[in-house]
């Protein structure tokens, strides 16, 4: 019974009005023909293929799981899933921001992660297959030898193959350092590869000829720990010559995961048992070009749960103008019936605006983010690139963290305005609470995410990253400071960047003598700083919607109270998160081992 309207108004204010997205690709050569009505019919086709082909396979998915074929390793989709993916593979939707030179149509970025917001919020399970994919492109096109971009690239881009990254063994997870995969050099140039992946998303299935897998594996010399890992490329099937499909390569699926979300996904345990495959870049620095596949995996998985917090949100507002339930504390509103709609009562309200607020806030920082990669990957400037490609480094576990958490509190508080039926399935609201929770803990736990953010983003360089968005913040504080108008959004903002700078000093300064104390603040610092986004990306909007609040368009006067109940009400959390943060570690580290 759960339904999805895709957000192409919002969508649509944060690239043109909130970002000028179209600005932004004027400066990039190879965008610069990318115009305002191009973005808007590319969404709106975009969206329709969603909210039609994927959205009513997303309960489907769910309910039939994938089927795994013990006799010859193969698993089947739930169905439709292999149909909707031959639509979306003949509508070339693949090559969307690939490269042209592959077959790509060479958009931006920040096109393509639009799309994606709105395939995640339809079908996450579905959308898993071609996003992993197009995790697998990126990074052959980053570090693949031409052969392999030639022979690779081109089947990847339009999605004629699909990709995955096998990095996950039993005996370790983020801690890669351990793994034992193993690689034998053979005399023609290949590798033979031996050994058991775990977790492996769309492993096996039957939506695609080919799946090629980027796989972490050790050669025979590797020395110990990450610095010997090393990164290959394993297909399926062994392209031909012609590029025709030959032989099965044996790495075949041993089982699937049956996990508590996400079942249209097949989530597999691949076995290789000396699988022919090829080296991507240099020995022992696989970490270093299968970062360039996990780093999009980061932010695809904060699009997935962005994707949960928007769908869950409309049908939880859909319920809420149609349950009635007792009548409004200031007297009843709906004379002629036995009870109120829920959605007079202010508890409820708040729940539904929590969401809204989460899926506006996580959209701006996911489509600021997707522009500093365009800018990174694209812009002329190589200065320009440089700072861009610092602030994509920073968000990144924002974006996969904080939006992670957030969908998870924002779904839970969708089914509970649904009452006794939310957790009944035939509404849909339990399956996105399962499916959102899962996103909190793959590719990097989010207390891993946090740990980066702290450790290798901001205390590694001094802050320096962090201080280069803070004069953004401080720019626009100042512009703004003799607005009246403005003062509810500006002072607050301006207050947070200053207790953000000496929560940093602070946390830096006793981490020197304790590097537990990093351990035990990050959580709660990356959700400071994760407000600190939302913050500015509110009051940027708020200006916007009070310039325009008089033009009879009531989607301005939505944004505005939005962005009042997110100062008022959300971001007042940021106080005690930054007491967490500076209570130390020291009540987590004194009770021993056995007394736990």
């Amino acid at each position: 019974m759960s339904q999805y309207t895709p957000p192409i108004r919002d969508m649509q204010f944060v690239m043109h009005e909130l970002f000028n997205a179209e600005a932004t690709f004027k400066e990039i050569p190879a965008f610069a023909d990318m115009d305002a009505d191009t973005i808007n019919q590319i969404l709106e086709e975009g969206g329709k293929f969603c909210a039609e082909v994927l959205q009513p396979l997303n309960a489907v998915g769910d309910s039939e799981g994938c089927t795994h074929n013990k006799t010859d390793f193969s698993v089947k989709t739930p169905t439709g899933f292999k149909e909707a993916y031959k639509q979306y593979v003949e509508a070339g939707w693949p090559a969307l921001s690939c490269d042209p030179e592959f077959g790509g149509q060479g958009l931006p970025v920040t096109v393509n992660q639009a799309f994606y917001e709105m395939m995640n919020a339809a079908n996450q399970a579905w959308t898993m297959y071609p996003g992993l994919t197009h995790g697998a492109y990126d990074c052959l096109h980053a570090h693949g030898t031409p052969e392999q971009k030639a022979t690779y690239l081109p089947k990847l881009t339009s999605g004629e193959w699909t990709g995955t990254m096998c990095l996950t063994e039993p005996h370790c997870g983020t801690d890669l350092g351990m793994l034992r995969s193993k690689a034998e050099p053979q005399a023609d140039g290949s590798y033979k590869i031996t050994g058991a992946k775990i977790f492996i998303s769309s492993g096996e299935h039957d939506m695609a000829e080919n799946i090629i897998h980027l796989v972490l594996a050790r050669l025979p010399d590797a020395p110990a720990g990450t610095k010997g890992i090393s990164l290959f490329l394993v297909p399926k099937f062994i392209p031909n010559a012609d590029g025709s499909l030959g032989a099965r390569n044996p790495i075949n699926c041993g089982a699937i995961e049956h996990k508590m979300g996400i079942h249209g996904n097949s989530t597999c345990q691949m076995n290789l048992d000396g699988a022919t495959g090829w080296i991507i870049g240099q020995p022992h620095k696989g970490l270093n070009a299968m970062f360039v596949m996990m780093n999009a995996a980061r932010l695809g998985v904060g699009m997935q749960s962005l994707g949960l917090t928007e769908v869950a949100y409309q049908n939880a507002v859909v319920y809420a103008k149609d349950r009635i339930q007792s009548r409004s504390l200031t007297g009843p509103k709906q004379a002629d019936k036995p009870a109120d709609k829920i959605i007079v009562h202010p508890d409820v309200r708040k729940m539904l605006l929590t969401a809204r607020a989460y899926a506006e806030g996580g959209r701006a920082l996911c489509m600021w983010t997707s522009l500093e990669l365009d800018k990174e990957l694209s812009h002329p400037d190589e200065a320009v690139r440089k700072e861009a490609a610092e602030m994509v480094a920073l968000t990144t576990p924002i974006v996969k963290s904080f939006i992670t958490d957030n969908a998870w509190e924002a779904t839970s508080h969708c089914l509970q305005v649904y009452g006794g039926h939310g957790y009944i399935a035939e509404w849909g609201m339990e399956q996105y609470v399962r499916d959102s929770r899962i996103n909190m803990i793959y590719e990097g736990t989010n207390t891993i995410q946090s740990l980066d953010l702290l450790g290798r983003k901001v205390l590694a360089d001094g802050g320096a990253k962090l201080m280069k968005f803070g004069k953004r913040v401080r720019a626009l504080c100042e512009a703004e400071a003799n607005n009246p108008a403005m003062k509810e959004f500006i002072e607050p903002l301006a207050d947070l960047g200053d207790k953000v700078t000496k929560l940093t000093m602070e946390i830096g300064g006793k981490a020197m003598a304790n590097p537990d104390e990093v351990g035990a603040a990050a959580v709660d610092y990356l959700r400071v700083v994760g407000h600190m986004f939302y913050a500015y990306f509110f009051a940027l909007s708020a200006k916007i919607a009070l310039e325009k609040q008089n033009s009879g368009d009531n989607f301005y006067k939505a944004k505005l109270i939005t962005a009042r109940f997110y100062f008022q009400k959300m971001l007042p959390e940021t106080a005690m998160l930054i007491r967490k943060a500076r209570a130390g570690s020291a009540v987590l580290m004194e009770m021993e081992e056995e007394l736990f």
